[in-house]
């Protein structure tokens, strides 16, 4: 019984623990360009009221879905194609992550979100330019013009057959 006890308040203190996590956001293409900050500013305070810090972020952008996505909007389904996608990494308890994700399923304003536990670094894809060779000419290109060939100089059947049995000759 003392056992299960311990279980228990252990994993109490494991979601009192900061730990990274990250958030990926399509917000409504409807919403104006001013309101996304305003919407930001939101979930910032949501995460600051829960004890936790930011650590990276990508600011949100217009952009092409990959496929259409229907979110329900009052009685209908509305469709959209495209949607504001940006993302948050911050630092925060296990009980932060699901405040967050709480208040971000209430909000009419995403189209899709994601929460996830991740690592502090960096781990964006770097994306390496190709390596070009630099090739440098010492030389000067000139116009080629087309040249006379020589005339054909008659051979006769003796030096053909000396140079065949110079070449066959093992």
């Amino acid at each position: 019984m003392a056992e299960v006890k311990q279980a228990v308040v252990d994993t109490a203190e494991e979601t009192a623990l900061p730990r990274v996590y990250e958030v990926g956001y399509h917000i409504k293409p409807t919403v104006k360009e001013d309101d996304i900050e305003k919407i930001l500013g939101g979930v910032r305070s949501i995460i600051e009221k829960a004890g936790g810090s930011f650590i990276a972020e990508g600011a949100p952008a217009l952009m092409r879905l990959a496929y259409p996505m229907e979110v329900r909007e009052g009685e209908k389904n509305v469709e959209y194609d495209r949607g504001h996608f940006g993302w948050l990494k911050f630092e925060s308890s296990t009980e932060g992550a699901r405040v967050l994700e709480a208040a971000l399923k209430r909000s009419a304003d995403f189209v899709r979100f994601i929460v996830f536990r991740t690592v502090r670094e960096d781990t964006r894809a770097k994306f390496k330019a190709p390596t070009l060779r630099e090739v440098k000419r010492t030389d000067t290109l000139k116009a080629v013009t087309r040249r006379e060939e020589p005339a054909a100089v008659p051979v006769s059947e003796e030096d053909l057959e000396k140079a065949l049995k110079d070449l066959t000759i093992e």
